[in-house]
This record gives C-alpha cells, sequence and structure tokens, in this order.
C-alpha cells in the first residue's frame, strides 16, 4: 500500500449540481432546463468561417495573448458599445472561455490572507478560485427578492484586508443587472482605495426589457482597477468552444498574462481566426438581445397555469421561478422530484451559496429551441396530488 499522501487545496469538495443534476436528467430522460448551455447551433456562418480557417492552416500555435485581428476587431467593438478606447496589445487577453479568464484573474493577483468580497448567490467557480490562492471569500447575500446588492452592508465589511470585489452583470443565476445607483456605489466605495474590483460579464450582449447593460469599461475609473471577463462562447450559443477574453489595464493585464503563458499558454487559432472575421458584421451581437428576450418571454407565457412564480429577469440565460409553501421539500428535494415524476431538469438557486440558503427558488435555463420550452412547460402543467409532494 502506498504510504503517499496530500493535503488537499480544496477539502470536502461537493460534485457540482450540474453535474449531480444533469446525470440524474439523463437518468430519467428529463428536459435539461438546469446546466446552462443552447440546444440550437450556432450561426452556420460563424461555423464555415472557422471552417474555413483551419483550412487556410490556421492549426498551430496561436499568439499567447490571442490572434492580434481578433484583439483589433474586440476592441472596435467595446469602443462603439462602451465608448472606452483600449489598445489590444496590452489590454485584451484571450481566453479558453470565461470561467478561465476569471480564475487565471484571481490566481494572477490574489495572496494568501486577502480578502475578496462577493454576493450570494454566485456562480459557482468563484469561491473555490479564491481558496485555492489561500485567500478569504467574505459573501454577502444578495436582497431577496429582487436580488440587488446591500451595499451598506458592503462597507461594513470592506476591512484593511479587502484586495477585490466580485460582481456580476447580467447575473448568473438570478437574471439580476447592475442599475446606475449601484454603478454610483460602487464607485464611490472603492474611490481612493487600493481595492481592484473584477467584473463578470459574460452575459453582456443577452439583456432585456429595454435595458442597457452597465459594463465596468464605460467608467474610466472603474476599469483602472478592474479585470472584466467575457464569453464569445456563451454569446454565440458555442459554449463547447471555451472562448472568451478578458480585459484589464495594462499593469493588471501584465500579471494575467504571466500566469497565462504557464498555464494554457494560446487559445484555438481557426476558431479565433473565424471569430475576428465574424464579428466585423456588428449585427451578429446586436440582434442578441432579441433573440434571447423572445425565449425568456416564451417560457413565461407557457409557464401560466403551473405552480410556479416567476422574479424579475432583465438578462442572461436563466428565468428563476418561485414554489409554493405547502410544497413541503426544499429546493433541492423539489428539483429531484420534477426530474424524476415530471421529467424536467432545473437548478436549485440554494446550491449558489455556500451555506445553502434557501428562499425556494428554481433557475430556469430558457436558451433553448421553442420545441423544447413548449415540452418542458406541458410536462410541468401536468398536475400532482398534495399528497404525492409530501
Amino acid at each position: 500500500m502506498s504510504m503517499v499522501t496530500i493535503q488537499s487545496k480544496l477539502p470536502n469538495l461537493p460534485t457540482t449540481i450540474f453535474s449531480t443534476m444533469t446525470l440524474l436528467a439523463n437518468q430519467h430522460a428529463a428536459i435539461n432546463l438546469g446546466q446552462g448551455f443552447p440546444d440550437f447551433d450556432m450561426d452556420p456562418i460563424l461555423q464555415d468561417l472557422v471552417y474555413k480557417a483551419m483550412k487556410d492552416g490556421n492549426n498551430q500555435y496561436a499568439n499567447s495573448n490571442g490572434d492580434p485581428a481578433l484583439r483589433k476587431i474586440l476592441a472596435e467593438k467595446i469602443g462603439k458599445i462602451y465608448q472606452q478606447s483600449l489598445d489590444p496589445d496590452h489590454e485584451i487577453t484571450i481566453t479558453p472561455g470565461g470561467t478561465y479568464a476569471i480564475s487565471n484573474a484571481l490566481t494572477s493577483i490574489l495572496r494568501a490572507g486577502d480578502e475578496v468580497i462577493l454576493f450570494e448567490p454566485c456562480f459557482d467557480s468563484y469561491i473555490p478560485n479564491i481558496r485555492i490562492c489561500g485567500a478569504v471569500p467574505i459573501r454577502i447575500p444578495l436582497n431577496f427578492p429582487d436580488y440587488s446588492i446591500p451595499w451598506e452592508i458592503v462597507r461594513e465589511k470592506i476591512s484593511d484586508k479587502t484586495r477585490m470585489i466580485l460582481i456580476n452583470s447580467p447575473h448568473n443565476p438570478t437574471g439580476s443587472i447592475l442599475t446606475e445607483d449601484d454603478i454610483a456605489s460602487l464607485r464611490k466605495l472603492v474611490e481612493g482605495s487600493n481595492i481592484l474590483i473584477m467584473s463578470d460579464e459574460v452575459y453582456e450582449h443577452l439583456v432585456f426589457d429595454k435595458k442597457k447593460h452597465l459594463s465596468i469599461l464605460q467608467y474610466p475609473d472603474l476599469f483602472a482597477r478592474s479585470f472584466v471577463a467575457f464569453s464569445l462562447g456563451k454569446v454565440f450559443h458555442c459554449t463547447g468552444w471555451k472562448v472568451g477574453y478578458v480585459v484589464a489595464p495594462p499593469f493588471l493585464m501584465k500579471e494575467f498574462r504571466n500566469h497565462h503563458q504557464f498555464n494554457v499558454f494560446s487559445v484555438h487559432s481557426a476558431v479565433q481566426v473565424g471569430m475576428a472575421e465574424y464579428l466585423k458584421n456588428e449585427q451578429v451581437y446586436l440582434q442578441l438581445p432579441a433573440l434571447f428576450e423572445k425565449k425568456r418571454d416564451l417560457l413565461l407565457k407557457e409557464m401560466i397555469g403551473t405552480e410556479f412564480h416567476p422574479l424579475e429577469s432583465y438578462g442572461s440565460y436563466f428565468q428563476c421561478f418561485t414554489f409554493p409553501e405547502d410544497i413541503q421539500m426544499n429546493s433541492m428535494e423539489y428539483a429531484v422530484f420534477l426530474i424524476k415524476t415530471k421529467g424536467v431538469a432545473t437548478i436549485p438557486v440554494s446550491a449558489f451559496y455556500e451555506d445553502g440558503q434557501d428562499n425556494r427558488v428554481l433557475r430556469f435555463c430558457f436558451a433553448k429551441k421553442e420545441e423544447t420550452l413548449l415540452e418542458a412547460s406541458k410536462r410541468l402543467k401536468q398536475r400532482t396530488t398534495y399528497s404525492k409532494l409530501k
């Protein structure tokens, strides 16, 4: 027997809720509205551009910082949308997805004992990535049911150990978005401090109801202390390609790239070349809000007549619903029950709180074909007797 031992950097880490619910969905042939990925294909034009890039020989290592043409077109896009002038050579790096962009930013800056303020419910990678650096997550619950930020509590939690504030808008899992008041509070809070910002904006183009995404990139004083993460895979329905990017001022980007070059070095060459060509047509991202708002509205309409009550969702892939108190189960139990009895998989929002805070809310992903959403809502409208719910 081997005498080799290790001390885990992430002890007692549970299986991710996405793996758990997807496995159950597969076992019960359930419609998967849990994990955040589309079940429809990407634009065939983008597929053809990437295929052409491969045929043209773009199959070896790309520039470690990302294909120059892609960084250039992204800088132009950011200039048009957010009125922020960027140097694509020193302020943009292409990454293998948004999750990596966040992880690499955290590990390039955080040291043991640093504190990072973040807001729950939150995407499940944040806290492990903070802890693996030896840093300390300072968890603050968002206000329920609108999932707004309690800035008075944030002020109370600031200490001389606060290294970073991590924000996410449009928000996963709730679909809430930052307001101008939020931005004003954040600006006032960090002014004159040494606090950095990590801004997760992977759903930047998926904002609804004539509202606007307020990017950290729009505010020079905030951008001067920020990493901002984006995902091309999320917004262009190709999550499996794992391609995103991070934007940061040069002094932060230097640290990011120092770690990046020894982590992954570079990202899929042909995808970058094809994506650069694709983004020359600004309509490919300007049309996205209408596409996803239509899907959200279809789900909301078809859920009328079920036992679920919708909360506000202004962006992302996700719509949250509460369920009645007389259903005597917690969120996790009820989500499992729905898979097994109605054949629909969701994600309990309690899974996005480290302490399991349960407001009886389930997250539904509406980034699906129309027929998928119609069938899922049809199944959920099937009545279940109260006795079966106990």
